[in-house]
């Protein structure tokens, strides 16, 4: 799958957060974007779950792979036991907008993808679980599974960066669009054009997401304050 000369908009971790999503095409369309790479957790645990994923399902995309949250539509998290009744209920909301052929269309993306010798993933090349820091970590060329010497493009972390990893990789995370988690609540994303990331970050009504997010009920209350605050 090879690039079009036009850049191409990067979206990470879009959690149903319509008003970030919509703030971000329309920057992107006036960037020139004409076309859209998507990386997965692309409805649950945000407000807007099936709009989201209609919305995203009409854009030009030269790739999509999928996330853990949609992984977890049909399967079981893999999380410790004291988080685990804030998943169920932020998964089963998520399900109950979204229906059967939306979550079997989510299920259904790929884990990896290519664009331009890049490995397009969603955690890291050996998980949609576990992905890589900001910082250099002992062991992280364990998640690599055996790439080396090319372009790893992941999100799962909500933190936007680009540095140098194992074996002479590239890692770009472009970042949030629908929860970042560096305490700057504009959504995160990058433009890719001529071989190269350029990373943004847009402002949108993070009130208005907020507060549809609040109307969930009390078990919503840690996914508002992460909209609210850009941390965990």
């Amino acid at each position: 799958m090879a690039a079009e000369d036009a850049p191409i908009a990067v979206l990470y971790d879009i959690h149903g957060n319509l008003p970030a999503l919509e703030a971000v095409l329309a920057e992107a369309d006036g960037a020139g974007a004409t076309s859209y790479l998507l990386g997965g957790d692309y409805a649950a645990f945000g407000p807007w779950p099936r709009e989201t994923a209609e919305r995203l399902e009409g854009l030009p995309a030269v790739a999509r792979v999928r996330g853990n949250a949609d992984r977890w539509l049909r399967e079981e998290p893999e999380v410790p036991a004291d988080v685990r009744p804030l998943l169920t209920s932020a998964l089963d909301a998520a399900r109950d907008s979204l229906g059967p052929d939306l979550i079997a269309r989510l299920y259904g993306l790929p884990q990896h993808t290519e664009l331009d010798g890049i490995l397009v993933c969603h955690g890291s090349p050996s998980s949609d679980i576990e992905s890589f820091a900001p910082e250099p970590q002992p062991g992280e060329e364990r998640l690599l599974a055996g790439e080396a010497e090319r372009t790893i493009l992941f999100g799962h972390s909500h933190r936007q960066f680009e540095r140098a990893g194992p074996g002479g990789t590239l890692l770009v995370n472009p970042g949030s669009v629908g929860a970042p988690l560096d305490g700057d609540t504009r959504a995160a994303w990058a433009l890719y054009e001529n071989g190269r990331f350029r990373f943004r970050r847009t402002s949108y009504d993070v009130e208005r997401a907020a507060a549809k997010m609040r109307s969930y009920g009390e078990w919503a209350e840690p996914i508002v304050r992460r909209i609210e605050r850009a941390s965990g």
